[in-house]
């Protein structure tokens, strides 16, 4: 008899559990993606030229550089 009942709290606290799982990921479905981000500046590394986002450039002075080399090196 307690075998069944335990049974019985384990199936409810199961289908409890995936009802709420189902609703949290109905909300996030609703929601409206973020939107993307605006157009971002791009520079041209100073020693090899190739071009990258003013948020990952490495400043150097007035000078951007693509990785810690190129700005060790200086530029070209």
């Amino acid at each position: 008899m307690k075998y069944l009942v335990l049974l019985i709290v384990l199936v409810v606290a199961i289908g409890i559990w995936r009802s709420r799982r189902e609703k949290d990921t109905e909300v996030q479905a609703r929601r409206p993606a973020p939107p993307p981000g605006g157009p971002q500046d791009i520079l041209a590394c100073a020693h090899c030229g190739v071009h990258i986002p003013q948020a990952e450039a490495l400043m150097l002075g007035n000078h951007a550089y693509c990785c810690p080399e190129h700005r060790h090196l200086g530029p070209a």
